[in-house]
């Protein structure tokens, strides 16, 4: 891409969590019956529990391909993948684990995490088709921050599966259909994503 966000400033970065403050952030919220972002409904908060098992179980099962090894421990530069979440957001627990995982094969790159609702002037660079979807990865040169790619909401079959489902639900309810799409990240175990990631790292 070879662009320089506006939003992505340095010191966003330095405030930034790495993986493991972000998890606690979670855990410390929900001692509190609260959740990221100013909706702590019960909704949210079931959302956020079930996130949590979800990271856990992929914690200790996400696996990284020989190939994805291979692409990722070619990065000579130092990178910094800036991921936006938010501790309800379903995509997010499904994946983040993996793209840990994959990262922490080079030392080049540091994963940071920020919270979209409060940083929605980054959230706005990085619109997927006009919606402020998360997760989204920006992976940033980390001498220039140039942007270098980035990833998300979710692997390119669930969004065009979710653009189906916008565009004609066809009598499926929403929580029907986050049942779907949980499956299919279930069955996928990150075939999909380490995929795409694989193709973003030898562009």
């Amino acid at each position: 891409m070879t662009v320089i966000s506006s939003s992505i400033t340095r010191e966003l970065i330095d405030e930034s969590m790495d993986f493991a403050q972000y998890r606690a952030l979670i855990d410390q919220l929900l001692l509190q019956n609260k959740t990221t972002g100013s909706n702590h409904s019960e909704a949210m908060m079931d959302y956020t529990r079930m996130n949590v098992q979800r990271m856990k179980r992929w914690d200790k099962t996400a696996k990284v391909g020989k190939g994805a090894v291979e692409a990722v421990k070619k990065i000579a530069r130092g990178q910094v993948w800036l991921v936006l979440t938010e501790a309800w957001c379903g995509d997010a627990a499904q994946n983040i684990s993996y793209i840990e995982k994959l990262a922490a094969f080079n030392e080049n790159i540091k994963i940071r995490y920020i919270l979209r609702d409060e940083n929605l002037a980054v959230m706005d660079e990085f619109l997927t088709n006009g919606g402020r979807s998360i997760p989204k990865l920006v992976a940033l040169d980390e001498a220039t921050m140039d942007v270098l790619f980035t990833w998300g909401p979710r692997p390119q079959p669930l969004q065009e599966m979710m653009a189906a489902f916008k565009e004609d639900p066809k009598g499926v309810s929403a929580e029907e259909f986050k049942k779907t799409i949980h499956l299919w990240y279930a069955k996928d175990k990150h075939q999909t994503l380490e995929a795409e990631f694989k193709t973003l790292l030898t562009q």
